[in-house]
């Protein structure tokens, strides 16, 4: 009888300890080494629009730490204010650039639109928010509670409850609208019509379009200073950028940028709100701005076509992704260079920093 009970014993235990091995979807017994993995120089979050993941590179090693499955085309990226989540923007329609017959293209996959929500901590999809048609870019508000989302095919921008998926607001912005960003202050938010040249101001808690502004041709991103002042949208079409009174959504002035195949694109402000960085996609170049004058100081090649771009927390280093080139560059501010470049996915578009 004795090795009949050690047996049935044994076999009990490795029962239990397999049952609490395998937590239920979506939960974990035990924190993941994800979890507990805070590099000490932060983050980047990397969104790869062919191969429909996203990259998590860890700034001082240089290294991609791991890749996280999304979904289709994901493209614009942000994190919540809290710093524990990131709101991706997923496509199923098919990739188009400028001068593409869209009439022979596939039709679009609807079921792949939404908003991927991921954990910054476990590095995983959580779920995704419907948020209207063809998401491109997003924005979060400063309680964490909505977004605002570009829905390019159908000239709309739509507001969205987190918690619940519920579209608050649907509003008419222009046609193609791309990007998307939130005054720091959380009053108002500037969203860019490649079609019509003009960016849509949309009154944040009235949930309204207050006016338009007309800015350069093929308008893509808008960068606002840290003090609400002043916004910086690019103009692709134009090789420019419009300089925007932020308080009174008025048209200061246009910055013309200089070299060949200049196409402004991804634009972001130092923390101290000292320069405006802007990437310029086939010209390979990120170029700097200095606020106080409105002119340009630097040029620093950095790869194939940048586009996506941000800038680490404490304003020393910029960060670009390269679409053809399948990779980020990490650049020093002060020395004007590239100093490292990580391969990423196919085809990365959006980035983020999270510290």
């Amino acid at each position: 009888m004795r090795p009949r009970f050690a047996l049935i014993l044994a076999f009990a235990l490795s029962s239990a300890c397999s049952r609490a091995e395998a937590p239920a979807p979506g939960t974990s017994s035990t924190p993941s080494a994800a979890e507990n993995a805070r590099p000490a120089g932060g983050r980047l979050f990397v969104t790869n629009e062919v191969s429909g993941d996203i990259s998590v590179i860890d700034v001082a090693a240089r290294k991609v730490l791991t890749t996280i499955p999304v979904g289709k085309r994901p493209r614009g990226i942000r994190v919540s204010p809290d710093g524990e989540t990131l709101y991706v923007a997923l496509s199923g329609s098919p990739i188009a650039g400028p001068g593409v017959d869209e009439s022979k293209l596939p039709p679009p996959d609807k079921r792949a639109d939404g908003i991927g929500v991921v954990s910054v901590a476990e590095h995983r999809l959580l779920r995704i928010v419907k948020a209207g048609s063809d998401p491109e870019q997003t924005a979060v508000s400063q309680d964490g509670s909505r977004l605002f989302v570009a829905n390019e095919d159908v000239g709309e921008a739509s507001v969205v409850a987190v918690d619940d998926g519920h579209v608050l607001a649907s509003l008419k912005v222009g046609g193609e609208p791309e990007g998307v960003e939130m005054r720091p202050d959380g009053q108002f938010v500037y969203v860019t019509s490649e079609e019509d040249s003009h960016v849509a101001v949309i009154d944040a808690a009235a949930l309204k379009v207050l006016k338009t502004l007309e800015v350069g041709p093929r308008p893509r991103s808008t960068a606002f200073l840290p003090d609400s002042s002043r916004a910086y949208v690019s103009s692709e079409n134009g090789a420019s950028l419009a300089v925007i009174d932020a308080m009174k959504h008025e048209v200061l002035d246009t910055i013309k940028l200089t070299g060949e195949l200049v196409r402004p694109m991804g634009v972001a402000a130092a923390p101290d709100g000292k320069h405006i960085y802007v990437t310029t996609g086939r010209g390979k170049n990120v170029v700097i701005i200095d606020t106080a004058t409105n002119k340009p100081i630097a040029s620093i090649e950095v790869g194939e076509r940048p586009w996506g771009i941000a800038v680490s927390a404490d304003g020393s280093t910029v960060f670009t992704a390269n679409g053809p080139s399948n990779d980020v560059s990490i650049v020093d501010v002060a020395s004007h260079t590239v100093k490292a470049k990580v391969m990423v996915g196919d085809r990365p578009w959006g980035i983020v920093f999270v510290p």
